[in-house]
């Protein structure tokens, strides 16, 4: 292409979307960031009025998923998904006209993605309705996260989600919890939390989500004040209104 680049990017996570942009200034220096989208209303609003060449979509966005991004804008331009975990058959990525990064965005794997599109820009964008009906026909089996990968000083070390016992939200990190030990991982608590069985984990706490099975008892204060003990973790782990329903039973 003799044109400048143009591309949008997709991200609720103002953090993760100003890290990809950072990351894509030095991995492609001539790609132009047209706009950045909060949600998938607005990336579809904003690849129909830039037409870019590219769009980065995060799957998990408020309004509308990336998928449904992509579904609706057909061929309009190259797409990139960016997802949290390997729920959505990264195989299937794989095989199509179109690429993913999971996040956070890792140089080398964001420079291969950058090879791979830099090839592909003089080709039509394909249409990849076919694609989204493969991604929704899978088992939802395959939905729910089995593996976590935490940063360990400089390796990467995979954590069984079985193993853990809570999820707590901290700044930009979300602090991952074992009976053994703690982690930090560079993911938000919504992000997990989509990826999480539903059945085997709950959210008590707009910070917070536990394993179902490691609750140990509940409590009332005087105050009204509801809390848990969790089997592994010495303290107590505070209960929002909002989900104070969930201990009803129990």
């Amino acid at each position: 292409m003799n044109r400048t680049p143009v591309a949008v990017i997709a991200e609720d996570e103002p953090a993760l979307a100003a890290e990809l942009q950072r990351l894509l200034a030095v991995a492609w220096p001539d790609l132009r960031i047209a706009a950045v989208a909060r949600d998938g209303i607005d990336a579809l609003a904003q690849i129909g009025l830039h037409r870019p060449d590219i769009a980065f979509l995060d799957i998990q966005m408020p309004g509308i998923t990336g998928l449904e991004v992509a579904r609706r804008m057909g061929a309009a331009c190259h797409v990139v998904f960016v997802t949290a975990y390997d729920r959505f058959a990264v195989e299937a990525f794989e095989s199509g006209a179109i690429d993913y990064l999971l996040k956070p965005a890792e140089p080398g794997r964001l420079t291969r993605t950058v090879e791979r599109l830099r090839s592909r820009l003089h080709e039509p964008a394909a249409d990849l309705g076919d694609t989204l009906k493969r991604l929704q026909a899978l088992p939802t089996g395959a939905d729910f996260l089995q593996w976590l990968q935490v940063s360990e000083r400089d390796e990467i070390r995979f954590v069984p989600v079985a193993d853990v016992v809570l999820f707590q939200s901290s700044d930009k990190y979300t602090l991952v919890r074992t009976a053994e030990r703690e982690w930090v991982m560079r993911l938000p608590l919504k992000d997990l939390e989509a990826g999480l069985d539903p059945k085997l984990f709950w959210r008590v706490h707009r910070n917070t989500i536990v394993r179902v099975s490691a609750i140990d008892r509940a409590s009332r204060e005087l105050t009204g004040r509801l809390s848990i003990r969790l089997r592994g973790v010495e303290a107590t782990v505070a209960v929002s209104r909002a989900y104070a329903h969930l201990f009803r039973q129990m």
